[in-house]
């Protein structure tokens, strides 16, 4: 489906979209946006299987009818203090519901949480703290959304819901990596930027790791030397039980028919020039009729911008999907009550 998205010409070019996404100036205008809003937020450890322990922060307006729960994910190297997701929680505040962020393992501030490192395969230890977030704060119904690799997260935990009791009714992805070949084959042929930009976060990361558990991760300046498919390579083959990187990849990937038996409705939104994520694999992603497809022709790699105030379509677009699946659930169950 055709978008409905039309920035203005200065903002079309993907990667001016892409870059002033994710500049300094757009994350402090959400904080002011969460600050407007008026929502308590407080900080909470989830812990999981095996003793991990991810960090999340839940806000709510103080007085204000709760209009149900959304649980907002992040993307790679990504954080819950990240642009989009300020922005998304003030917009899913302004309409009602409380807001959960979680940091996956290792993003934000919490490498000193787990010694294990993350990799994007650990999708059980997001659907038990999806399932613990819906036990701490009960509020119905529950939706969620998530961007870039987050959206992908989103997706799958969309999909493990209903067998893992979580009270899900909706899931949102912006810009969401469905197929993982994919994305690492774009960033290898494409600007060089993009590959600087992601390698930078992540050596940065690998590198807080080592100096927190240097007993575990006693890794040399070599193996962060390597570009992003070899230390892929090197992870795959350390810290997980996958073959090899494409059985890796295989291991997270959404495209095709694989989202085809969801049960809990999912939108997903694209940009036709994302410079990250192939366009190629939306069209051909098999979704039930419940679920909606949106492809941009402009956007960029979870930008969306609408203009000189940097504010976005995206946070506009999820708030509209979630408020939607959360009142159609309501108004259902007050429907079976009667």
């Amino acid at each position: 489906m055709v978008g409905e998205y039309r920035p203005p010409r200065w903002l079309r070019n993907p990667h001016l979209q892409s870059v002033l996404s994710s500049m300094p100036l757009r994350r402090a205008a959400g904080q002011r946006a969460l600050q407007r809003v008026g929502a308590r937020t407080t900080e909470h450890i989830i812990e999981v299987e095996d003793g991990v322990r991810l960090q999340g922060f839940h806000s709510r307006v103080p007085g204000q009818d709760s209009r149900g729960l959304a649980l907002l994910l992040h993307g790679w190297e990504g954080s819950t203090e990240s642009s989009y997701m300020r922005h998304t929680a003030a917009h899913l505040l302004a309409s009602g519901f409380e807001v959960f962020r979680l940091n996956f393992r290792d993003h934000g501030d919490t490498h000193h949480l787990n010694e294990g490192l993350f990799h994007s395969c650990r999708l059980s230890e997001v659907v038990q703290a999806a399932v613990e977030v819906s036990r701490r704060f009960p509020s119905r119904p529950m939706v969620a959304a998530g961007y870039s690799l987050g959206g992908n997260f989103a997706l799958r935990l969309a999909l493990a819901a209903p067998a893992a009791g979580i009270p899900l009714v909706h899931a949102a992805a912006v810009c969401p990596a469905i197929d993982p070949s994919a994305v690492m084959r774009t960033l290898e042929s494409g600007p060089p930027f993009y590959h600087w930009y992601f390698m930078k976060k992540w050596r940065s990361s690998l590198l807080r790791k080592r100096a927190l558990f240097p007993h575990r991760h006693d890794f040399d300046d070599a193996v962060l030397a390597q570009d992003m498919r070899g230390l892929t390579r090197w992870l795959v083959e350390r810290h997980t039980t996958k073959a090899d990187v494409e059985d890796y990849f295989d291991g997270y990937a959404v495209a095709g028919d694989r989202l085809a038996g969801l049960q809990v409705p999912v939108s997903v939104l694209a940009a036709a020039d994302d410079p990250v994520i192939p366009v190629a694999g939306f069209p051909v992603l098999r979704l039930p009729a419940h679920s909606h497809l949106e492809i941009a022709r402009f956007g960029g790699h979870c930008g969306f911008l609408e203009g000189i105030h940097l504010r976005g379509y995206a946070e506009r677009w999820v708030t509209a999907r979630l408020v939607a699946a959360a009142d159609g659930a309501a108004r259902a169950t007050i429907g079976a009550s009667v």
